[in-house]
């Protein structure tokens, strides 16, 4: 296994961004080294402790799916290997857990799709019968799925805050409304085409994020990561039932575990367990081992 990687710290490349898991480098005007370390950010506050293997699988898995969607939309990966583009004495810190990518401009909207009622979603039906203003049959059982999938964007928060869910009308002020309209009509046909074939391999897809860049011309183009356990809620189809929140391909038993202690939500958290560890690790290696085989 690949050595666990709270932070990477190359010197051959200048740091652009250091995000709550992702480390990224400038390489040239046109590409971007994109590092998946194995932190974890539990209530918006980076853990101490890396999950072992977690950015390997999430650039496994974001491969993948970049692969077999790129019919839908092209995406920022390109074929260049990681290990062309850093000093030999760095490529242990990238290897397994990076990719080279397309240098896009971000959208400032994180693209939201719902197939179940499930998370800040169920919280929102239950207040107000809707979800980020779209009205729902009454109703609903948690964790129930929805008569047809639905786009609620939210809004990207600075580091350290919560993104907070909006309505459409919000997201085309925010990125204007013909890349709003672009980003609802790409990332349904994403979740779509996903969630059919990950319920042929046991997971229900109930929800997942996508985020999207522009070129120079304004093309679209989908970016970040894709369909892992950190941007989506994977769950095992043979555990599902409505009424409660099925078990997670995820963090969810990390979140679980920070809930029993005493802790304010506030950095520093808490440090994390070897059996808490070992067991997240072993989700999400079975997420990869389930989609991708």
């Amino acid at each position: 296994m690949i050595p666990a990687l709270l932070e990477s710290n190359l010197s051959s490349l200048p740091l652009l961004h250091r995000g709550k898991v992702r480390d990224v480098y400038a390489i040239d005007e046109a590409r971007l080294l994109v590092v998946q370390t194995d932190r974890l950010s539990a209530f918006d506050v980076i853990l101490p402790d890396p999950i072992p293997g977690k950015g390997a699988v999430l650039t496994e898995l974001s491969r993948f799916w970049f692969a077999r969607l790129a019919h839908v939309i092209r995406n920022h990966l390109l074929p260049d290997d990681p290990l062309s583009v850093v000093s030999p004495g760095e490529r242990d810190q990238v290897a397994g857990r990076s990719m080279v990518v397309r240098r896009l401009t971000p959208l400032l909207v994180e693209a939201v799709v719902r197939g179940y009622v499930a998370g800040s979603g169920w919280k929102d039906y239950c207040d107000t019968g809707a979800i980020c203003g779209i009205a729902l049959p009454p109703g609903l059982a948690q964790a129930e799925r929805l008569p047809e999938p639905i786009f609620t964007p939210a809004s990207k928060a600075p580091k350290g805050q919560h993104d907070e869910n909006i309505d459409f009308a919000a997201a085309e002020r925010t990125i204007g409304a013909a890349n709003a309209a672009a980003v609802r009509e790409a990332s349904l046909r994403l979740y779509a085409e996903a969630a059919e074939y990950a319920g042929t391999r046991g997971i229900l897809i109930a929800d997942t994020k996508f985020e999207f860049g522009v070129d120079r011309q304004g093309g679209l183009w989908l970016i970040d990561e894709a369909l892992t356990p950190d941007s989506s809620r994977f769950w095992p189809a043979d555990e599902y039932r409505t009424g409660i929140s099925p078990p997670s391909f995820d963090k969810q038993f990390v979140r679980d575990w920070l809930e029993t202690q005493s802790w304010d939500k506030k950095p520093p958290a808490p440090r994390l367990p070897v059996e808490v560890l070992e067991r997240t690790a072993a989700k999400y290696r079975d997420a990869l081992q389930r989609l991708v085989g």
